[in-house]
Formats: C-alpha cells, sequence, structure tokens
C-alpha cells in the first residue's frame, strides 16, 4: 500500500511539472518532500511512530492528505460589489 501512495502522489506531482526538465521535476519533489518531511515528521513521532519506518512515512503522507483535502474543500466566498462594469471582490 505504502509503495502505491508514494506512486500516486508522485504522478500527481509530476503532472503539474509538465514543463520542466526531468532534473528539475526531481528536484521540486524532493523539496516538497523534505518539506513534508519537516513539517509531519515530528507530529507523527508524538504519535508514537519510529522516524524513518514505512509506518512513519504513511503518517507523513496521511496528514499532508488530510491538509490538502482540507484546504480544497474548503469554501471560500467573496463579497464583489459593481457599478457600470467595475467590480471589486473582497474575500471575507
Amino acid at each position: 500500500m505504502y509503495k502505491r501512495v508514494i506512486t500516486m502522489f508522485a504522478l500527481v506531482l509530476l503532472g503539474g511539472c509538465a514543463n520542466l526538465s526531468p532534473a528539475e521535476r526531481s528536484a521540486v519533489m524532493q523539496q516538497e518532500i523534505e518539506e513534508m518531511i519537516q513539517v509531519y515528521g515530528p507530529a507523527c513521532e508524538k504519535l508514537g511512530y519510529q522516524a524513518d519506518t514505512d509506518a512513519w512515512r504513511e503518517c507523513i503522507l496521511k496528514l499532508n492528505k488530510t491538509k490538502s483535502l482540507e484546504y480544497y474543500n474548503s469554501r471560500r466566498s467573496a463579497e464583489c460589489l459593481g457599478y457600470r462594469g467595475f467590480y471589486r471582490c473582497e474575500p471575507f
């Protein structure tokens, strides 16, 4: 299951990097993975996972996925006022 999750995650990341060279894509993916480890690694260790194990890595991926889903599923609204073709929108 871990390999399947990593593969799916890698494919999603590669889809957004269509115009980058393979070396640039690799660098972008490595940087994103390092950021996930820095952000979610300590939380997974506090949950009882030993660092650098498959379960720990899976925990990091799950926490990242949960945060991403929360972000994309949150409702964003804005108030727009318009007059004669000119609009001003402000989020609230």
